[in-house]
């Protein structure tokens, strides 16, 4: 997870050089344990540092994708913006900072 908090106030950075899947998941919370449920829908864009111009990755709607192949298209300081397809799902945070 690469969130570090559950709230409007929570932020996600993501190294250039990471690897592993990109999902979003429904979670339980608990004071002790944070535990993956259900994976939902979502597609990505990415928000360009030097413009703030927002451009759609793909076309397709996922469930998870390899996160070097988002990270292959973005420059240090880009954030990868997740937009979830079922309005029901809200992400506190939806933006990646790529380091």
């Amino acid at each position: 997870m690469i969130v570090n908090e559950y709230t409007p106030k929570g932020t996600c950075r993501l190294s250039a050089s990471s690897t592993g899947e990109l999902t979003v998941q429904t979670v339980e919370l608990s004071p002790t344990i944070t535990k993956a449920l259900q994976k939902i829908n979502f597609k990505v864009a990415i928000r360009d540092k030097a413009t703030g111009a927002l451009h759609l990755f793909s076309d397709r709607t996922y469930q998870q994708l390899p996160v070097q192949s988002v990270l292959a298209t973005c420059k240090k300081g880009d954030h990868i913006v997740i937009l979830t397809k079922d309005s029901q799902y809200a992400l506190p945070p939806n933006e990646i900072l790529v380091l």
